[in-house]
């Protein structure tokens, strides 16, 4: 029977393990400055992929990569023996666009605001290309005191 609940819990454990492993147990000074964001595991619990960001940049997001890849096996041996579960699930460490994602929308909608803001400078300053308004105003409802 599929646990979601403890697929989630699994899932928080192994990315504290994940965090305490990398420290422990790969000793290469060419490790850049990971964080492990995420960790997804499936409901049987059979395969985990780890979701971690590199501080850093491209040279040293790929020699991370390499890295991470090569003590693979270690870091599940490690995740393996202090999860104290049957079977210890495949790991899986994939780099997380979305800190990526989310600033390229944020140059997206500072460029829209600022075409928002020319747009409306420009509407101001136009005049009707006939001289004056050709429509129709709705009727203004005076106040009586």
């Amino acid at each position: 029977m599929v646990d979601a609940a403890r697929a989630r819990r699994l899932a928080e454990q192994i990315k504290v393990l994940t965090a305490t492993a990398l420290e422990r147990v790969v000793k290469d000074p060419d490790l850049g400055f990971v964080t492990i964001t995420d960790v997804r595991v499936t409901p049987d619990l059979a395969s985990a992929k780890i979701y971690y960001t590199v501080f850093g940049d491209k040279s040293q997001a790929e020699q991370t990569k390499a890295i991470l890849e090569r003590y693979r096996g270690k870091i599940r041996s490690e995740i393996g023996h202090q999860l104290g579960i049957r079977l210890t699930p495949t790991i899986e460490f994939l780099t997380d666009e979305v800190p990526e994602s989310a600033a390229h929308l944020n140059e997206l909608l500072a460029q829209a605001k600022a075409r928002d803001e020319e747009t409306a400078r420009a509407a101001k300053e136009a005049k009707f290309a006939a001289g004056e308004n050709p429509y129709r105003e709705p009727k203004q409802i005076a106040e009586d005191e």
